[in-house]
């Protein structure tokens, strides 16, 4: 498989199958890694892990993976270097994935003790793209952009090569698509360009969860609970417990660790 992406570094597509959606509690059962390079080959590499937890019943109809065929699978843990060497010095892209997909990847490295730095890493939502210009699932994008029936959706593997394909149609579809921003002008959201890309996938979160985000004035505060709308510095003043009590909840380790990074930086000034 090639692609007519334009890369200045790799960018590695990928999907999970996990045993739920909490990524706090949950855990993956198999992740499929396409990994396009800037050559325009492509190297895939997919793997099922036992998620040390029973697969519910529910997710095992989903993706079609049960407890039985993952048993002799090693852990999370076991591949966690190796799956982080494959992704050294790559962007990241898929199909939901910075809701999803971005969150539970890095919450089972900080659980595994692997440093898997997201910091100079671009993420590329394919599916952002297609929701401002086509809305509908991974199966209808798929038939939409490239002419394809999706056969074995909801297996990794499936998902991911397909999320390939959809991207690498989409931008060479867009490409002289024009739409107006608020005041009437013309711009070109979709360009064969990583930057730009990341530009349109990216949100207003702060952490993966959602738990904080930037508001219109680029203030870090809550998203939810009794303190939402409100900056996260001023809370942290004002009510020094509700740190404690995130810091011992049943909070993402990433979740966490960004609280703790607003809270330095804010208390160094």
């Amino acid at each position: 498989m090639e692609h007519q992406l334009q890369l200045k570094k790799p960018l590695a597509f990928f999907d999970l199958e996990t045993t739920g959606i909490q990524v706090n509690k949950d855990r993956i059962v198999e992740i499929s890694i396409a990994k396009a390079n800037i050559d325009g080959t492509v190297d895939i590499k997919t793997r099922r892990v036992n998620p040390g937890i029973p697969i519910p019943l529910e997710a095992s109809l989903v993706h079609g993976i049960y407890d039985a065929d993952v048993a002799e699978e090693p852990n999370f843990k076991q591949v966690a270097k190796s799956l982080a060497g494959f992704l050294d010095g790559c962007d990241l892209a898929g199909f939901n994935s910075n809701r999803f997909d971005v969150p539970m990847l890095v919450e089972e490295f900080f659980r595994a003790e692997v440093d898997f730095d997201m910091k100079n890493r671009k993420l590329v939502d394919a599916q952002r793209i297609f929701h401002m210009m086509e809305p509908r699932n991974l199966t209808a994008a798929y038939r939409f952009y490239c002419d394809k029936e999706l056969v074995g959706a909801h297996g990794a593997e499936a998902d991911v090569l397909a999320t390939l394909e959809v991207l690498n149609a989409q931008v060479k579809r867009y490409a002289e698509t024009a739409l107006k921003d608020a005041e009437g002008k013309e711009y070109f959201p979709i360009q064969n360009d990583v930057n730009k890309l990341h530009e349109l996938s990216a949100s207003n979160s702060i952490d993966f969860a959602n738990r904080m985000i930037y508001n219109k004035d680029k203030v870090a505060v809550f998203n939810f609970g009794k303190h939402i709308g409100r900056p996260v510095l001023e809370v942290l003043k004002s009510d020094p417990s509700y740190y404690d009590w995130m810091m011992k909840g049943d909070f993402p380790m990433d979740t966490k660790r960004k609280l703790t990074e607003i809270k330095l930086q804010g208390f160094q000034r």
